[in-house]
């Protein structure tokens, strides 16, 4: 009974470390920002390239594009997709962020600034792993609220 006890067990652990590995692995690597796919709103930022590579145990996030008045944006977070709050560094508009795994293909991000929720993005690869739609729901700097659709293809 042990044994029959230690291999269900041993399989249940190889298959769980498979799952978070295929779901790591979705987003794992350089997007890059596909304009003629995307509707971004007026007053949001643009992201234009997106890398992520693990970081030990966690995920490194580092996003470069342009703010809305056209200066180069540069920013770095480094975390898990277990919904606490992680650092954020480069952004003035956030301080924290956070991330949930949905499914090994879908993801959902929460910035904060001083605590409040400044923006959310809901973050989908496509089961091919080529592209990934991130819809985004913030607020412009004069308070105004927008949505954006990126399409990011994969490098």
């Amino acid at each position: 009974m042990k044994m029959r006890s230690s291999v269900l067990f041993l399989a249940l652990f190889v298959l769980v470390a498979a799952v978070c590995f295929a779901a790591s692995d979705a987003l794992t690597g350089t997007w890059k920002l596909n304009e003629a796919k995307s509707k971004i709103a007026a007053g949001a930022p643009k992201n234009q390239t997106v890398t992520y590579e693990m970081a030990g145990d966690s995920t490194k996030v580092t996003i470069d594009g342009t703010a809305p008045d056209g200066t180069p944006t540069h920013s770095e977070w480094t975390g898990k997709f277990d919904g606490k709050d992680y650092p954020s560094t480069g952004n003035p508009n956030e301080d924290m962020r956070s991330g949930e795994m949905i499914n090994d293909h879908t993801y959902d991000v929460k910035s904060k600034k001083g605590g409040k929720v400044v923006l959310t993005a809901h973050v989908v690869v496509a089961p091919d792993g080529k592209t990934r739609t991130v819809t985004t729901h913030g607020t412009d700097s004069k308070g105004k609220k927008y949505e954006s659709v990126a399409v990011y293809d994969k490098r």
